[in-house]
Parts: C-alpha cells; structure tokens; sequence
C-alpha cells in the first residue's frame, strides 16, 4: 500500500535553499525521506549520480536506502555513494594515501589486532586493561584529541598510560602501514584540515550531503561533515535527539546544538507522525521522554487507533520473571493467531539473554539472539581472512604471525622472536626483514629456511590473487596450506565439521562476489574489514523465532509485539548511570525500547534479582512511573495486594465477563 507523504515529509524533501536539519522522531518515516530526497536531487534537481553522498552507520542501513533508491530510479544511478561514514573515509584515504604517506593498500586492523598491537605496547598481560586503554584511546580519537592534548588531560593513573600508549600506539600503525576504525574518520579530517587543494576537489566532487541518524555523530564525525559540506553547506541530517543512545561510544548530542551554533541560516523541520505504533504506546513513550531536559520540542501521534493498555508485570524474581513472560507470550500468540517472529524480547544488557533462552528452549520456543558474535570474529574465518590481508599488505605484521602458526609451517617461536626484533631495529615489517642478508647471519639454516618458503608461498599467491579469478585463488590456497586437515586435527569432528561449513561459505561468498562485481580477491581482501555478517548473507528473510536483543542492537527495529523485561532500578536505569546527563541517556534507551513496539508492549520487572547464590532486591524502574498510570495496567507481585482502583474495577470486569460467559 502506497502511503501519500505528509505535509512535514514534502517540505523536508524540497528544502534545498541551505542547511537542514529534520527531526524525524520514532517511526516517522526517515529513511522514505532520505530516499525521496535522494531522488528527488537526481531525478528532478538535475544533480549528477556523483554528486550526492547519503551517509549512514551501519552496511545493512546502507543497503536498505541502495534498493529503495533503485527501486525509485529502475536501477541504482552509476556513482552514487549511499554508504556508512566508515566506508566514506576507506574510499576517500584509498585514493589520497599518498599524500597522508600511506600506500592506497593499507590493512584495515580490526578490534583483536588493535588488542594485540596495545597489549604488546603497555606490557599489560590483564585483557580489561588492555580493553580500557583501546576505549580511552578510541574515543580520544573520536573527539579529535591527539596523544599530546591526551597527556595534558589524563586525571587518573589508567588515563596517563593509556596517553603515553596513545603516541606509540598511532606510531606503530603507521609503521605497519595500517589503521584502525576511528582513523577511517580521523584521517580523511587531518588530510582536508593539512590538504586544502585535497579538500577543495572533495567538496567540488560531493555537491549534496545527506545524513542519517546525526544524532549518533562524533566529534569527529561531525568536523568531516563541515569540511566536505564548505561554505555552500548543502546538507540535510536527519536525527532524533530523543534516541541519542550512544554516549558511552562517543556519539555527542551537542553536534545538534552544534548545527545551530554553526549554520545561523539552518532551517528545521519535524517528523512528528508516526507510522508505526498505536496511540496508547507513543502517549507513554511521550510521557516518559518529557521527563528530560528539552533542545527540541515535538510528540508522536499516530492515526492507528487506542491499541490496548501497557502490561506492568511484577514477578518474585528474574527466574519467575522469564518463565512468565515466555508462558505470556506463547498464551498471547495463541489468542492472536500470530508468528514467532512477531515478538521481540528486549533487555538492558546481554546478562539478561541466560534465563530467557533457557525458558525458550525448555518451552520449544524458537528464538533468535541478535548481537551474537559475527562471522568475521569467528575463529577460523579470521584464519581464512589474515592469509588474504598479508596477500594485499605484506607488511601487516598481525597477519604475517597469525598466517605463519596457522597451521605452523616449520617456523619456531625463537625464530619469530629473532625476526622481531631484527625488525624492529631496522624499522622494517617482518615480511620484509625476512628477505634480508643482516637477519640470515642471526639464525640458523634451517630456521631461515621455512620462513623464506613462507615469504615466497605469499609472494606467489599475492600475484595470481591481482590477476586470477577470486574463487580459484583461495581454493588453492586453502588446499596449499592444508586447513581443513589442520582442522580436523585441532577439534573434535563435530566441531571441526561446523568450523569448515564457515569456511565453505566464505569461500563460496567470495566466489560469487568476485563473479558478480568482477573483483579480484585482492580487490575482495580490501573491503572485508567493513563487512559485517549481514552483506553475506542477505535474502531478506528472517525466520519465524522470537527475537531477543538488547535495547542497543534493537534500534532501529520495529516488532508487532514487544516484551520490555528487567525494567528495574539498577537495571535500567544502569546503576552506573544515575548522575543527569546519563540518567537522560538511560531513559531514552527506554524511550528506544517503547516506541518499537507497533500493536503490544509487555513491560516486567523482578522484585529480587538472583546474582550467584544471593537474592538482591530489587525496585521498579523510576520509567515505569514516568510513562503515566492512565495507560498502564498492573499484575503480579506487591501490586496484587493493594491494587489501585483502575486495576481493580478491571480485574472486576474480567471476572464478571467470564462469569456471564460461563466461564469460556
């Protein structure tokens, strides 16, 4: 059903005379703008394809605006860039690596690698540490903060290490001719700020900006969003200030008073009407979200009708609380006639999923985890995916020793530690110190000679993988090493079985990619650090199982039917969030998780929550009294002793019906 735009919709489409900044609140229809303005520019503004860059952050968001835009246009226009802001920075740095000192094929390091790479750097053994200085280190560069500025602001003990890390850190993926993901942003913002000439030929190349879910903007995010967009700031961003729940990653909700700040000739426009969820859900989520502090005033209304009241369930503990909600949702699927899939269990953090997924398998309940680990972390595919890295960038040295003792090729430990540090003295990666004459006179002939056959297997398999077709190259290569020999050998037969079906399906993934866009592996090997699980494997359907998640990873989404679970002081609000800024940030992942609810929401708290073998006890979240009683209907727990006179007359009602009804 082709639903017409409304009035707020329209203008937000047709504004071109300077910057715009729309706010599209919760089901507003954001994204059919993003894609009506997208083709409104091409189609009948007479802009170029080329010329229009609509950014988003994530590949599947991307994907979604790239085949409503083809769809618009009969074909997805040649040159024009609908990608995440990550892939915006790739595509800028591949073509002006030289004028940064890098080589355009660079190693994009992935989360483990930057691990490894700061583990090395502060000798921490203890992962949290090593995990702490990454946080620190990635939000400084989020922030635009450099390791000097970063040694004058450190306050504590961790912060001071973490700068003087920072430095060596930045120094040593240079070395490596690699970066990491906050560089892929941070770098194309050095190069225009040190680049004019670089700078003017990007904002001549991108005339029109369009960006989705500014509210989740960095620092650093949004000076490259000023650069590219110039003087002539030809722009919209389209963002809900009121859905801000990245904080903690770095996202800063000030780039909206930034916008005002800096663009006096901006103009606003508000998406109030959602399309989504009943009258009743968005009365409560309005309710609720009034409780923050206000930039931008507006509220939800819906033309969908009452919908039924809000379910509070109170429940003697989170193991009661899982058995209920499961034996609820199965009773209220049953009445309804409706699908798994139409139902969404959320919760504030992923300790919740335990209890939950053992009700579901104990009732045969089909569900899926959302946010569980992606392919690409998976163990056996990063051993797949470091042999095609060291094939574009023989001097990422994660790779080289992941690639070389996976499966081992004769090259001992004492001799990678002699090849190391040969390298660092010579400043070379070890594929190059390798090949030379002063490191052959350390070690012995036959530790020297397994560690040049390596070289020579990589060199020969880095040419044919920039000439041969993608499928062929790896299947020879796999077959080379003997990977799935090795497997066999490491794991269990089961185990070992499943391992080698992920294998299989990258192999055949970048198969069939590299037949369908013509890519060689190589070409393949550069843009899998951006990939997640999704690009794999994406025919649209989901199977019908309930979906679980956190509010995080739901953004975003939209379930017939929601169950709001762990809704309890300490919980959500996190304990650890209870000062105002993150108090606010805490109630509109709340907001979030309401207003993805279309037909029902399920709210349900524990009033003792099981940690180990003690029982603690818990309160119900301040939120569910912030949502208004008029709307809410209370079960369970205290409540059933003194109800209040809504709940009651109700019960009163119910009772009286099924009286009259014989009891049916």
């Amino acid at each position: 059903m082709h639903i017409p735009l409304n009035p707020a919709q329209r203008e937000a489409i047709r504004c071109l005379d300077g910057p715009l900044l729309v706010l599209a609140g919760a089901g507003s229809g954001k994204t059919r703008v993003i894609t009506q303005k997208i083709v409104y520019l091409v189609g009948e503004c007479g802009f170029s394809p080329g010329s229009v860059a609509a950014i988003t952050f994530t590949n599947k968001a991307a994907r979604e605006m790239q085949e409503r835009v083809a769809q618009l246009l009969g074909g997805k226009p040649a040159g024009l860039i609908i990608s995440t802001f990550h892939s915006l920075g790739v595509r800028i740095l591949r073509e002006e690596a030289r004028v940064l000192g890098y080589k355009p094929r660079f190693s994009i390091f992935d989360t483990t690698d930057c691990h490894g790479v700061l583990a090395d750097l502060s000798d921490s053994v203890d992962k949290a540490t090593t995990r702490r200085l990454q946080a620190l280190i990635s939000n400084w560069k989020s922030a635009l903060v450099s390791p000097d500025q970063a040694a004058l602001q450190a306050s504590n003990d961790i912060e001071k290490l973490a700068a003087r890390t920072y430095a060596s850190y930045a120094a040593t993926l240079r070395a490596y001719q690699a970066v990491d993901f906050d560089d892929l942003i941070a770098l194309p913002v050095e190069l225009f700020r040190a680049h004019p000439q670089v700078l003017d030929k990007w904002q001549n190349r991108l005339r029109y900006l369009l960006i989705d879910e500014y509210q989740d903007t960095n620092a650093c995010q949004y000076q490259l969003l000023r650069l590219l967009a110039g003087q002539r700031a030809a722009f919209t961003v389209v963002g809900d200030d009121n859905q801000a729940i990245y904080g903690w990653r770095g996202a800063d909700i000030e780039n909206l008073r930034g916008l005002q700040r800096d663009y006096p000739r901006l103009k606003l426009v508000k998406l109030e009407q959602n399309y989504r969820s009943m009258a009743r859900i968005l009365k409560a989520a309005n309710s609720l979200i009034a409780h923050n502090e206000k930039q931008f005033d507006k509220k939800l209304w819906s033309e969908l009708g009452q919908g039924d009241p809000i379910s509070v369930m109170a429940c003697r503990d989170n193991e009661k609380e899982a058995e209920l909600v499961v034996m609820k949702l199965q009773a209220h699927r049953f009445e309804r006639r409706a699908k798994f899939s139409d139902y969404a269990i959320l919760y504030r953090g992923n300790f919740q999923a335990r209890v939950l997924e053992q009700q579901l398998r104990d009732q045969r309940v089909p569900y899926q985890l959302s946010g569980g680990q992606s392919f690409f972390d998976k163990a056996e595919i990063k051993d797949v995916t470091v042999y095609l890295r060291l094939l574009d960038n023989s001097d990422d040295d994660p790779a080289f020793i992941r690639a070389v003792t996976t499966p081992r090729r004769g090259v001992g430990g004492a001799t990678l530690e002699a090849l190391g540090k040969y390298a660092g003295e010579r400043h070379l990666s070890l594929f190059a110190a390798a090949g030379e004459e002063g490191f052959a006179l350390r070690v012995q002939p036959r530790q020297l000679s397994p560690l040049l056959e390596f070289c020579r297997f990589i060199g020969r398999f880095a040419d044919r993988a920039a000439r041969e077709p993608a499928g062929q190259v790896i299947e020879d290569l796999l077959a080379a090493i003997g990977y799935e020999t090795w497997l066999y050998g490491e794991d269990e037969k089961h185990v070992a079985r499943t391992r080698w079906e992920n294998v299989r399906e990258l192999v055949n993934w970048l198969t069939q990619k590299g037949d369908e866009e013509k890519k060689t592996l190589l070409e393949l090997t550069q843009t899998i650090a951006l990939i997640n699980l999704l690009d794999k494997q994406e025919d649209g359907s989901r199977p019908d199982a309930v979906q679980l998640s956190t509010l995080h990873a739901a953004k975003g989404l939209e379930f017939r039917h929601v169950f709001l679970v762990g809704v309890e002081e300490g919980v959500l609000p996190h304990r650890e969030s209870l000062d105002l800024a993150k108090l606010e940030e805490e109630r509109r992942l709340m907001y979030v998780g309401i207003t993805r609810a279309q037909r029902s929401l399920h709210i349900s708290y524990a009033e003792k929550r099981k940690q180990g073998r003690e029982s603690i006890p818990c309160e119900p979240s301040r939120f569910i009294a912030e949502m208004g009683k008029d709307d809410l209907r209370f079960s369970g727990g205290k409540t059933d002793a003194i109800p209040d006179k809504a709940t009651g007359a109700a019960r009163l009602a119910a009772m009286r019906a099924m009286l009259d009804g014989g009891g049916k």
